[in-house]
């Protein structure tokens, strides 16, 4: 078949949506199928339509659904559609209405879907070609905080909880994303000025990302809206613990038993979360176990199969 996706994020971006574009391309031909990504349809003649974010790919979604009203539209529901545009946009709901298939990426988000649309909606987690993890050092505790500079991900709740730990602490923050303002930009700068255990690294390339990942001890992800933080997945497949603001999008991949959430935006509950990991091994050793868990749902087979079925179901 031909299948086009459409997702807002650019080409070149680093964006959650495009690597989940990119992620499902890859997948989609090597189930035999055609596939191109694009930020809004093309018009061309295609089997199957699968469009990210419910409000941003209205307009694809609804052009495409008046053109061949008979082929499926599978539809990605992003954080943003799930946590924030649902209430104040309708062209969310349409979407959803017009979709064959709602392809929603953690397992809590379902409490989001409408009683209605829940027959038609799908849970895919999504996956990762990992890196193994490296040595860890001893001299200090290393932490990353991976992600866009921009309000829903909470960016500075890290550094602030960082004036909370005791003076003794060998925590070290390296926080890399772009930023996306440039009052983001200025803060990151002070920050990085004010903290001797603080220091931004602004956007590295993916490989580099991941390679930062491998060697951390810990990862945070301070998030207040995530429709599944593909940060998240990577962290469960390379084995790194993570300490995770209490939200759905968190919960949903990484389970309700998961010990180590804080309460959104609490940056003094954040630090205790932190120094608790870095001086309570047993504290630490039981996040690695949840996290080896979790394992099985972030490899790639997994996800390959998903979409299968997925496919198969769609089209008869």
């Amino acid at each position: 078949m031909t299948i086009e996706i459409v997702t807002p994020a650019p080409a070149g971006s680093l964006h959650g949506n495009r690597i989940t574009a990119l992620r499902w391309q890859g997948f989609l031909k090597k189930l035999g199928h055609q596939a191109e990504i694009s930020t809004c349809w093309t018009g061309k003649n295609t089997d199957v339509l699968i469009a990210l974010h419910a409000y941003r790919s209205y307009a694809s979604i609804i052009k495409f659904r008046e053109l061949y009203p008979n082929r499926p539209i599978i539809l990605m529901m992003t954080g943003t559609d799930l946590y924030r545009d649902m209430p104040e946009h309708p062209e969310v709901l349409k979407s959803m209405e017009m979709a064959d298939a709602i392809v929603i990426l953690q397992s809590a988000a379902l409490a989001m879907i409408p009683k209605n649309l829940q027959s038609k909606t799908h849970v895919i987690y999504q996956s990762t070609n990992s890196v193994k993890r490296k040595a860890l050092l001893k001299k200090s505790f290393l932490i990353s905080v991976i992600g866009h500079l921009r309000a829903e991900k909470d960016p500075f709740c890290t550094p602030e909880s960082l004036k909370y730990l005791k003076p003794e602490s060998k925590i070290q923050v390296l926080h890399l994303g772009k930023a996306m303002s440039p009052e983001m930009k200025s803060l990151a700068k002070a920050y990085n000025k004010e903290l001797k255990n603080y220091q931004w690294l602004d956007e590295l390339s993916h490989a580099e990302t991941l390679q930062q990942l491998s060697r951390s001890h810990m990862m945070v992800i301070t998030s207040l809206m995530e429709g599944g933080a593909h940060v998240v997945t990577e962290a469960i497949a390379i084995g790194v613990p993570v300490i995770a603001s209490d939200i759905p999008g968190n919960r949903g991949l990484l389970g309700d038993d998961y010990p180590g959430y804080y309460p959104v935006g609490d940056a003094k509950a954040l630090a205790l979360a932190l120094q608790k990991a870095e001086l309570e091994p047993s504290f630490y050793k039981s996040l690695e176990a949840h996290i080896k868990k979790r394992k099985h749902y972030v490899q790639p087979e997994f996800e390959l199969n998903s979409i299968k079925a997925l496919l198969k179901r769609l089209i008869k």
